[in-house]
């Protein structure tokens, strides 16, 4: 979950609910124990974006951020969007999948309190880790689902896709379009 929350594409989609339904069906780990070590995880790498950013973010941005599709006009997109959102952003940010990885250099390249994008990073993870390892759970108990019949879920998916997809676009791509002056 440290290397998920950094730029490194692990998700945590597929760690925190196998991890909780393995936890669950073993007995050997307990749910509660995989959702606080997602937790951990998730702030530990978000830290270490946090401060990679604040200390040295901008000017490489600034310098190599075109030959990764972040020109100079969208890192003053994604700065006029914290400035907007702030903690709140960070919090909803840590909720949307591929948003969640990158919010840390942002913020840290605006120099947000550490103490707030800590406290956000850490709720925002928490309820992630949480919903992710009750769907693991809730999967793990579902016999039709482990003979791989995925009908009856199929539904519940095609919404929480479009419920991410309505929160990203409303909290990022929205806000993120050049606005005229």
């Amino acid at each position: 979950m440290a290397l998920e929350s950094t730029f490194l594409p692990i998700p945590s989609e597929l760690v925190i609910p196998f991890a909780a339904q393995r936890a669950q069906a073993t007995g050997k780990f307990s749910v509660i124990g995989i959702v606080l070590a997602g937790t951990i995880g998730s702030w530990l790498g978000a830290t270490l974006m946090y401060w990679a950013s604040r200390v040295a973010g901008r000017p490489i941005v600034l310098r190599y951020g075109r030959y990764f599709m972040v020109p100079e006009a969208k890192l003053h997109a994604a700065e006029n969007w914290c400035a907007r959102f702030g903690s709140f952003g960070v919090f909803m940010a840590r909720l949307l999948p591929v948003v969640r990885h990158l919010i840390g250099i942002p913020m840290g390249i605006v120099k947000m309190d550490f103490k707030l994008y800590s406290l956000f990073t850490l709720l925002g993870s928490a309820i992630w880790c949480s919903v992710l390892a009750w769907v693991g759970v809730k999967a793990g108990n579902d016999e039709q689902l482990m003979r791989g019949d995925l009908k009856h879920i199929t539904l519940w998916l095609v919404g929480a896709l479009a419920i991410l997809a309505a929160l990203y676009y409303f909290m990022v791509h929205r806000h993120m379009k050049k606005r005229p002056n």
